[in-house]
């Protein structure tokens, strides 16, 4: 199930408008194709990203994939559980197992991301 309710990449990162910023993670579809996650990198708050430019990275059994900046901005939070609890990321990628916070740089940006149907052509679940 995608939720309606976000936005989306083509490289698998969700996307939620919060007060102030966006709250950033990866999709379902990616923490099933990683397996079993055993740690996450992610930035400091502070941090400036890019969009489409590795922020960070998840670990599983099967491999280390990067986790990609969905906009340009400053990093205001890291979801510090996840440095002792990374399966959350399995458990639940689009609650418990968020990554990070950002203030966009342009805000207006997150509408040129996919929709739930767009992302779901791209992975095959329209």
């Amino acid at each position: 199930m995608i939720p309606d309710d976000l936005r989306y990449t083509a490289e698998h990162e969700w996307v939620k408008v919060v007060d102030g910023g966006v709250r950033v993670g990866i999709t379902d579809h990616a923490q099933e194709a990683l397996g079993d996650i055993v740690f996450v990198t992610l930035p400091e708050s502070g941090a400036e990203v890019q969009a489409g430019q590795s922020l960070g990275e998840v670990e599983s059994t099967k491999s280390v994939s990067d986790i990609y900046a969905p906009l340009s901005g400053e990093v205001t939070a890291r979801n510090e559980v996840l440095d002792a609890r990374p399966e959350l990321v399995n458990a639940d990628p689009y609650g418990d197992g968020w990554m990070i916070e950002l203030r966009p740089s342009d805000p207006a940006a997150v509408e040129g991301l996919l929709d739930a149907a767009g992302y779901g052509k791209l992975i095959g679940e329209s």
